[in-house]
């Protein structure tokens, strides 16, 4: 899953990306205001963790923003103000969660696990065929089969089926899996989707992972069949 961290205090901030990211989610982090919305407009988080006290705009300046946008995305809000005003004002502008510094970082996750799966989404459970990807379990099972993924493999199937039925190119998949600029010299791509492919038991005529020359890998690829 994607989170986005927004919080003027770059330990902090730290912090919680490592923490989340040990249970293999993709953080992105922001240290102000507006650095959080434009970060959230453009990569469109699952789940977001905003700071109140925030520079160039605070908390509640971005919650009204991103809540403008889309009402669909869990907000866990983050603040040292111990008082009932700040909570009911912040659920009030639509936050769905709040927590107040200090906290504990097993209760958080498993706040954002709660938040997650509350969210009526189809894509949190995604089923192709014989394969079905649980984002909030982090779990695969295949013709009811557990398949027992690291981390990276698990977050390398999870963007091709979230991309099933077009080509994701090595550039795409160095970026969101890996954290990688697109155009690094690497062949960590094509290593781990013979790691999936073994793990998967992909040995078919008819492979889940297609490999499309030229472009990348794809699942659910529709090949135009040869004229003639």
């Amino acid at each position: 899953m994607r989170f986005l961290v927004a919080d003027d205090d770059p330990a902090l901030g730290t912090f919680l990306a490592r923490g989340l990211e040990i249970e293999g989610h993709t953080v992105e982090l922001a240290s102000d205001g507006q650095g959080a919305v434009e970060t959230f407009l453009s990569e469109m988080p699952d789940l977001t963790i905003l700071d109140l006290n925030l520079p160039r705009k605070d908390g509640a300046e971005v919650l009204q923003l991103v809540r403008s946008v889309t009402a669909e995305v869990p907000i866990l809000i983050l603040t040292a103000r111990n008082d009932v005003d700040t909570r009911v004002k912040c659920l009030d502008l639509g936050a769905d969660d709040c927590m107040i510094k200090p906290f504990s970082l097993a209760e958080l996750r498993a706040r954002c696990r709660a938040l997650l799966r509350r969210r009526r989404d189809t894509n949190l459970l995604i089923r192709h065929g014989d394969v079905e990807l649980n984002r909030i379990e982090r779990s695969v099972n295949r013709s009811g089969r557990t398949i027992v993924l690291t981390n990276k493999e698990f977050a390398l199937l999870e963007h091709l089926l979230l991309n099933r039925g077009r080509a994701v190119s090595r550039g795409d998949l160095l970026e969101k899996v890996w954290n990688m600029p697109a155009g690094s010299s690497t062949n960590v791509v094509d290593v781990y989707v013979n790691y999936l492919r073994r793990k998967l038991g992909d040995c078919s005529a008819t492979p889940l992972i297609q490999t499309v020359r030229g472009e990348g890998y794809a699942i659910g690829l529709r090949v135009a069949a040869p004229l003639g």
